[in-house]
């Protein structure tokens, strides 16, 4: 049985529990969670590094990993040098959240290696910080849902959105992996 299948058997037969967080955590920028309200994520590769679109799916892929399970995912989209995403954490089966700082390293890292392996290459991808925002109203929500999903027009990437393979929504794709 391959590792994939391990992890995967774990997580079916036991529920992952939350590792103890801090509604507050600090490195260079504050970071702060609040249960069950959206917090937009940005996060950004390492200065002159572009994800390939051969990588980008993979990315995508990895932020939606634990949804349903540690985190709910509003809408996430892969851009060529930088990630967003808006989230809401989840608890545990015992009402622990999860922390945002283990989602971050969870998602950095499982897509680090991944992009790494896919370039054979070797060193860090993302840059050390990311920025989060705890959102504090449904407007702020869906604003934030709808810069989100924008992003690839703004950045001249395509004019449709449904043309842009590396956007995910939950009114849209729902449930799943990424498309492309």
């Amino acid at each position: 049985m391959n590792d994939e299948n391990v992890e995967n058997t774990n997580i079916n037969h036991n529920p992952p529990t939350a590792k103890p967080g801090k509604t507050f955590y600090r490195r260079n920028l504050p970071h702060m969670q609040k249960l069950r309200r959206p917090i937009f994520i940005t996060f950004r590769t390492r200065p002159g590094l572009i994800l390939p679109e051969s990588t980008r799916t993979q990315v995508l892929n990895h932020c939606l990993h634990d949804h349903g399970h540690k985190l709910h995912m509003h809408c996430a989209v892969v851009m060529p040098d930088h990630v967003h995403l808006l989230l809401t954490l989840l608890e545990d089966s015992d009402g622990m959240p999860y922390s945002l700082e283990e989602i971050m390293s969870g998602i950095k890292g499982a897509s680090s290696h991944t992009v790494n392996a896919c370039l054979k290459r070797k060193g860090k991808l993302w840059q050390d910080e990311s920025f989060d925002h705890v959102l504090r109203s449904d407007q702020s929500t869906h604003a934030k849902a709808q810069y989100i999903c924008d992003n690839p027009i703004r950045k001249g990437l395509v004019s449709d959105l449904d043309d842009y393979p590396w956007l995910w929504r939950e009114w849209v794709e729902g449930e799943g992996e990424a498309k492309a």
